[in-house]
């Protein structure tokens, strides 16, 4: 009778410490010697006692190495979420590998639950397309877009495309590129350099303020309309609410947008579908990154949705002023 195989035997690494770390806290030492996994992932094996070095098990990420120690690193996987229940919900994947899939988000599904959104979002629907997305942080989620924002979004795979892939967001690598329509007629294109952090009084919102993190928004104009200006915004960082927060700072909030003023403008010749449109009006159409396993550069696009192709169309045919590029 064949005997039964030997219980899963987590990954272990043995690594030798290089004297150009002496000095170095362990958790910054294995992020080098460890590239593949998160600093977060890294931490949490050295609290729950899974990193050894010489001969004693540290449990502290600050712990000072003297260079030359021999450090054992016991894996374990992350543990499923089962707080986030796998539903069917249908998802736009324009692209997907055994590393990553990208998707195109419509207008209303929420990213991650929250409170009052328990189910019914992109999580949940990631969680059903692929269950073994259980096993990374968010279902392998890096970024996100907002409920009412549409557009391009990449989803890790594994824990070592999410991990490269946060990284490249980190160092700004990541290409993203959005349209919006704004209230008023901007001229000409520039950049928002201004940093974003929390409202000092509306705790909900986001705010351009002196205490914030460094935040740089580059505005191009595509077309005028008048009253109105369609606009493409390229990110080099990604905070919360970033678009929204730099266009209405600038004196152009988005049309519909009703957290940052974006519904009202009193005084503009508009059709009345501009101060009618349900969410405000922003699109991710374009996504670059570095594949994390090929390393080969790639680039998707995604068309207005029908919802702002219309906007876009009544405005054009309503327009005061002549189009420019």
């Amino acid at each position: 009778m064949p005997t039964a195989p030997p219980p899963d035997v987590p990954p272990r690494h043995g690594l030798a410490v290089p004297t150009s770390l002496a000095g170095a806290r362990l958790d910054q030492a294995l992020a080098q010697l460890l590239p593949q996994h998160s600093r977060n992932r890294l931490k949490g094996w050295i609290e729950a006692g899974q990193v050894v070095v010489g001969a004693m098990v540290v449990v502290s990420p600050r712990h000072k190495l003297h260079g030359g120690e021999t450090v054992v690193v016991t894996e374990t996987p992350a543990a499923a979420d089962d707080r986030v229940a796998a539903q069917a919900i249908p998802l736009a994947i324009v692209y997907e590998d055994d590393a990553l899939l990208v998707l195109d988000k419509p207008a209303g599904l929420v990213v991650h639950p929250g409170s009052g959104n328990r189910d019914g979002t992109l999580q949940n629907a990631l969680l059903h397309h692929a269950p073994a997305l259980a096993t990374l942080p968010r279902a392998g989620i890096v970024h996100r877009l907002d409920k009412d924002t549409s557009g391009l979004m990449v989803v890790a795979k594994t824990d070592v495309a999410q991990v490269d892939l946060v990284r490249q967001l980190a160092a700004r690598s990541v290409k993203r590129e959005y349209i919006a329509v704004v209230f008023g007629d901007l001229a000409r294109a520039t950049t928002i350099d201004a940093p974003i952090g929390r409202h000092p009084t509306q705790r909900t919102e986001m705010a351009v303020v002196t205490a914030g993190k460094p935040a740089r928004t580059h505005v191009d104009v595509i077309e005028r309309f008048g009253a109105a200006t369609l606009v493409q915004c390229r990110l080099e960082t990604g905070r919360t609410h970033q678009i929204r927060v730099h266009l209405t700072a600038l004196g152009h909030p988005l049309l519909g947008d009703p957290t940052y003023r974006g519904r009202r403008k009193p005084g503009l010749s508009l059709p009345a579908v501009a101060f009618s449109f349900p969410r405000q009006a922003l699109h991710a159409r374009r996504l670059g990154l570095v594949h994390p396993v090929t390393r080969a550069p790639m680039q998707w696009e995604s068309p207005a949705p029908a919802d702002l192709a219309a906007l876009i169309a009544a405005l054009r045919a309503g327009a005061t002023a002549p189009a420019s590029r």
